[in-house]
Formats: structure tokens, C-alpha cells, sequence
């Protein structure tokens, strides 16, 4: 990871811990930063910088307005005004990553075919924890190539119980 993604990620936690609500922010960052990443319009139009920079903050503004915190909406103008607006998922990863070790936790990405509710996340938390000994942070992509089931990856270790594996493994078997 850059220095510079590591910066940015540095100040958001820092603002986020001001703010007094650590995970709510990196959470409403995170799921910026995974729109930011998987709409290439989107991506390409927050970091040109033939596009006036009040223009490129307006659309992300625009964007968010009602569906995030304050504090959200400005740490995500701040990026885009820098000029970083392709790098808002790698800075949101690394705010989530340093939001969980702060409270002693890891953070576990979960790439879902559907949304998780709270309370599934919650119980996936827990199985996590039972699992690998020690707190996670969930963290939900909704992926609809997973078809079904769920991808973890917690650090290095990917636990697949998609059904598109399933199927895969169910097809080399035969």
C-alpha cells in the first residue's frame, strides 16, 4: 500500500475518531469507495482533471446527499479535490483495516450475491470470530457473480462457500 493511500487513511481515522463514531463513517467510506470502484464512469469522472474540481465534488455530493454522514461526504470531498478519486477503495480499505486493529480486530470482506442484513452480518461476526479466534469487522460487497453462499477474506485467508465453487467443484468431479 502507498504512503499517500496510507496518509489519506491516517487523516480519516483521525477525523472519524473526532467525529466519535469510528465504525459508522468507515463503513459509509467503504461502500463509496466499492461504487467508486466498480463504475468506471464514475471512477474516470472524479479523477479527471480536465473536470473542474468544484464540479467533481458536486457530483459526489450530489451522490451522497441524505445517504451519508456529514463527516462522510466531506472526507470524500477532500479525496476528490486532491485529485485521488480513483484511489477512494484503496483509502476506505485502509481505513476500515486501521479502524478494526485499533479495536484489536481484523477485518473480514464478505462478497455476498444478495445484501446482508444487520443481523446476519452480526452472526457471520461471530461464526468468524468462533472460527479464526479473534474479533472481525464485516464487511459486505454485494457481488452477484457469487451466485449464492458467501467469499470471505480475512488477511490471507479466503474461506469460498459459493455455490459458483460448489458447482465448479460439483463439474470437476464428474
Amino acid at each position: 500500500m502507498s504512503d499517500r493511500v496510507q496518509g489519506y487513511a491516517d487523516a480519516m481515522f483521525a477525523v472519524a475518531t473526532a467525529e466519535g463514531d469510528v465504525r459508522g463513517i468507515s463503513d459509509e467510506l467503504f461502500a463509496v469507495g466499492r461504487a467508486v470502484d466498480t463504475n468506471d464512469d464514475l471512477r474516470s469522472t472524479i479523477s479527471d482533471a480536465r473536470i473542474p474540481a468544484e464540479r467533481r465534488i458536486q457530483i459526489m455530493d450530489d451522490l451522497l446527499d441524505g445517504k451519508a454522514r456529514q463527516a462522510t461526504t466531506g472526507l470524500v470531498s477532500m479525496v476528490v479535490a486532491a485529485g485521488r478519486g480513483a484511489d477512494l477503495g484503496k483509502i476506505a480499505s485502509a481505513l476500515a483495516e486501521k479502524a478494526a486493529q485499533s479495536q484489536g480486530k481484523q477485518v473480514a470482506t464478505v462478497r455476498s450475491a444478495v445484501a446482508l442484513s444487520d443481523d446476519q452480518r452480526n452472526r457471520l461476526a461471530d461464526a468468524l470470530r468462533a472460527k479464526l479466534g479473534t474479533d472481525v469487522d464485516v464487511n459486505v460487497i454485494q457481488d452477484p457473480s457469487v451466485v449464492g453462499g458467501l467469499v470471505t477474506t480475512v488477511g490471507d485467508t479466503v474461506i469460498d462457500g459459493s455455490v459458483r465453487t460448489r458447482l465448479s467443484r460439483l463439474r470437476e468431479s464428474l
